[in-house]
């Protein structure tokens, strides 16, 4: 089997594509789905650490991680290691209809590290989108109430059930028919471009809150008809927006209020990328339900959707998957929870602080970028024709993510007009400067 060279920067050897990756990208073409949403020809054969090499022998530097899932990195030994044990041992025998210990191990740890003192349950699935789902179902279960309340920007998910919910971008509605559930769209906390009217001094959380309570309660959804509240605690497909510190608390506050179950998605966000292990951390808040995925699985399909014990009471067959759990993916779910410990959310928090403060210093020097925001290395730059936002700037955004894959950087855009920096965990002072200074001159050349 032949392994990647074990670089730390990447090295561009032909034409992008190259010509082995122009004969896959013709046979996708004829065989897969045109639903897929590919930026660029990136044909992936092999990777180590945060590069990438393509079937051409190009190498790239992976600040996307496969959209924030490889938290470690690609071919992380640990990571390796621990698969190919488990697929020794067994691979599948359905945790729905048989128990084996590694769902119990990962719940139990779980259960130890996610916020919240009282007793808690977990469910197993495979995805974002499906734990969200489990997520939904428990809420209206307990409750009895179906009707929610999500946001603007948001994405949960594509199942029809998480499409009600998701609203960053029209075109994953579109042609699907009416919503599946009753589910009222208010502004997220962001602060541009941000659509109601506000006090003086009243911060976006505050007023987002307010028009919850005094607008939506009043004509739209009643409290006692609201099963739960879905948030994000900082919207990843929306742009990487992360909101004031006062917002979460209040909906918490919302939520207690009125016996409405608060429904944290964490799928994008946690599992150390923020520089705590949670992203819901950095706001001092416990949800009733926390759904997880993408980097919980060490790179495998794992979901994971866990509740107050007390909500999720359903009975024997109400919810179930056959595949959620599976005995490969917590083992690697396991051991990438161990390292993440070992200092590597650490080095988030650290990378993270150190390539934010070199964006802003752009910042500085480029008008298109309105706004460098972030938590750890989950970092997103808004491309704007001014600096107040106003104006998203989609097709400067789109060029720039295009000329850094030319470039040998990987990245993705999201939101309206906010490239996203999403790195594995493990970059270094190195990897950030390349990353920065290959964007500089990306955006450079594009306003050329």
């Amino acid at each position: 089997m032949q392994t990647i060279t074990k670089t730390t920067l990447p090295e561009i050897k032909t034409a992008l594509p190259g010509p082995r990756a122009k004969e896959i990208l013709n046979r996708d073409a004829k065989y897969i789905s045109p639903s897929y949403t590919r930026s660029y020809p990136l044909v992936v054969q092999r990777g180590y650490g945060a590069i990438l090499e393509d079937v051409d022998g190009n190498t790239f530097l992976d600040f996307n991680a496969g959209v924030a899932v490889a938290a470690l990195g690609h071919a992380h030994p640990e990571i390796v290691e621990v698969i190919e044990r488990q697929a020794h041992e067994f691979v599948h025998i359905s945790g729905t209809d048989y128990y084996y210990p590694h769902q119990t191990a990962l719940a139990e740890k779980l259960i130890q590290v996610t916020p919240g003192s009282f007793a808690k349950k977990v469910h197993y699935s495979n995805s974002g989108a499906e734990a969200m789902e489990a997520a939904l179902k428990t809420a209206i279960y307990s409750t009895g109430r179906d009707k929610f309340i999500a946001f603007r920007g948001a994405f949960h998910g594509r199942t029809f059930g998480t499409l009600s919910l998701t609203a960053s971008r029209a075109a994953q509605r579109r042609g699907f028919g009416p919503q599946t559930l009753d589910v009222t769209h208010v502004p997220f906390a962001n602060p541009i471009r941000f659509p109601l009217e506000r006090r003086a001094a009243e911060s976006v959380g505050r007023r987002v809150a307010r028009y919850i309570e005094q607008t939506i309660f009043k004509t739209t959804v009643a409290p006692e008809d609201c099963a739960a509240i879905v948030v994000e605690p900082v919207q990843g497909e929306g742009g990487y927006v992360v909101p004031p510190i006062d917002f979460l608390p209040e909906l918490r506050r919302i939520c207690d209020e009125h016996g409405i179950a608060l429904i944290v998605d964490e799928v994008q966000s946690g599992m150390g990328r923020t520089g705590k292990l949670w992203a819901i951390e950095h706001f001092g808040v416990a949800p009733d339900i926390m759904c997880m995925a993408k980097a919980i699985g060490g790179g495998l399909p794992l979901g994971v959707t866990l509740a107050r014990e007390d909500l999720m009471r359903w009975h024997v067959g109400a919810h179930a998957s056959t595949f959620g759990g599976n005995p490969v993916a917590i083992a690697a779910g396991l051991k990438t929870l161990e390292v993440l410990e070992r200092g590597v959310m650490k080095n988030a928090a650290d990378m993270g602080a150190y390539m934010m403060e070199r964006l802003r210093r752009l910042q500085d020097r480029l008008s298109p970028i309105a706004e460098v925001r972030g938590l750890g290395l989950m970092i997103g730059v808004e491309i704007s024709r001014d600096r107040e936002a106003s104006d998203p700037w989609t097709e400067l955004r789109d060029k720039i993510v295009i000329d850094c894959f030319n470039r040998g950087l990987v990245i993705q855009g999201a939101g309206e007009s906010a490239v996203r920096f999403s790195p594995p965990l493990i970059v270094d002072r190195e990897q950030v400067d390349f990353a920065v200074s290959t964007f500089e001159a990306a955006l450079r050349d594009a306003t050329k």
